[in-house]
């Protein structure tokens, strides 16, 4: 397992309760992982050259990339180059989240539903369009940036503003010199995960996520603070669509292009009065959507994971539980804008039946536990209905923080699977 977030977190839990598995390593891994098997604390996660030799050392069957930092590597091409099955795409393929401008294009061309948009690459340039921009609009960095990379704003004034700093002293985030200009979507927002083996894909689950860091889906962007699956009030055909609109014209243009797509594709979907349109492709799973769909995953998930990166024609029996999850994000109190570490939790977790609660970025030390800062924890709840889930997920955030103490203090949204809002983006 391939990351250090409560992303892979989720997946080690999941991997490690399948029948087929005998071990769990994780690279460099966390508090949770460690519970489970051998971190390897001396590699990154970008180290694609040492993972597949350290990998090919210890016997590994199977490698499951976590982090989109990874893909962007190479770290599946080193895997598979050195003979070691893996379960993520390969850094071309990993344009469609890497680089939102290439992935912007790739839509376009192949006629996938998505809000239009003009690439600029200066704050020159930028004036131009914004000149003749009206309305809200959605300024989007090209590169990878941490959740840092995309804004919603009201105006084209505002638009400039923020231009003015990122094309000046600050800097673009993620680095590059282009930035998209979008138009902005309002709807329903819902995050689809489908598993691709190379020639098709399939819908595995979806959930929504919430990205703003306070209630009211106010504040700065973050990397997400809570999420709940499956979603809610959304149309019967709902599948259908997502497979005729999304994922066929997705397989089509991959084909067209040489790419063959191994891993689970990430659909950030707005469903409009139109239908969904795609706000963004993400190549892996998602953080924190991956710790409410584990929770539901019934049948032998390794098995299912391995069968996709072997290519083999045979799929294990592996579905979705009925029930819903509610999954609440515990961060520090600055967190988006920075991230201070915490030291001396507590490593109890144990919670009430149906419950559970996945490590951010973190270290076990003796039987305490350091976590780097920004997304501590994110605490989980099955239930019968997503007002059960909820219920249930508020109650383990309590006891958990009251184990954490007063002395740490951590943030967190109160409103995560309320009842579903209109968003932009």
């Amino acid at each position: 397992m391939i990351g250090s977030g409560g992303r892979e977190d989720a997946l080690s839990w999941r991997l490690a309760r399948s029948p087929s598995c005998s071990l769990v390593a994780a690279c460099p891994g966390n508090a949770g992982t460690a519970s489970r098997g051998a971190n390897w604390e001396d590699l990154v996660a970008t180290d694609g050259k040492g993972i597949a030799e350290r990998s090919r050392r210890e016997g590994i069957d199977l490698a499951v990339i976590g982090p989109e930092t990874a893909i962007a590597a190479g770290v599946a091409d080193h895997l598979r180059s050195a003979g070691i099955a893996t379960f993520g795409p390969s850094r071309r393929a990993g344009r469609l989240e890497t680089s939102k401008v290439f992935a912007k294009r790739f839509m376009e061309r192949h006629g996938i539903p998505t809000a239009s948009a003009q690439v600029v690459h200066s704050l020159q340039a930028a004036k131009k369009v914004l000149a003749e921009w009206d309305g809200a609009c959605v300024v989007k960095a090209d590169g990878l940036a941490s959740g840092k990379g995309v804004v919603v704003v009201d105006s084209a004034r505002e638009a400039e503003d923020l231009l003015q700093r990122w094309f000046g002293d600050e800097g673009v985030p993620g680095g590059g010199r282009e930035v998209l200009l979008e138009e902005c979507l309002t709807g329903r927002e819902v995050s689809v995960f489908a598993l691709g083996d190379g020639s098709s894909f399939r819908i595995f689950g979806s959930a929504c996520d919430y990205k703003r860091a306070s209630d009211g889906d106010t504040g700065p962007n973050t990397g997400g603070m809570g999420a709940y699956s499956p979603p809610t009030d959304f149309p019967r055909e709902f599948v259908d669509v997502i497979h005729s609109r999304i994922l066929e014209p997705l397989l089509r243009g991959l084909s067209a292009e040489r790419e063959r797509y191994v891993g689970v594709i990430y659909c950030g979907l707005m469903w409009t009065a139109h239908g969904p349109y795609v706000i963004e492709f993400n190549v892996r799973f998602g953080d924190p959507e991956t710790q409410v769909l584990m929770p539901r995953v019934r049948g032998d998930f390794a098995q299912l994971l391995a069968a996709i990166a072997n290519g083999s024609p045979d799929r294990p029996g592996v579905d979705l539980d009925d029930q819903s999850c509610v999954g609440v994000v515990l961060a520090t109190a600055d967190y988006p804008r920075t991230s201070t570490p915490l030291e001396g939790l507590t490593n109890d977790l144990a919670l009430s039946h149906g419950c559970a609660a996945f490590w951010g970025a973190s270290r076990l030390n003796g039987s305490f536990i350091t976590a780097s800062g920004g997304r501590v924890l994110t605490v989980t709840a099955l239930g019968a209905d997503v007002t059960t889930a909820r219920h249930s997920a508020y109650a383990a955030v309590d006891t958990v923080t009251q184990r954490f103490g007063k002395d740490r203090p951590l943030r967190f949204r109160r409103d995560i699977a309320a009842p579903p809002v209109l968003l932009r983006w």
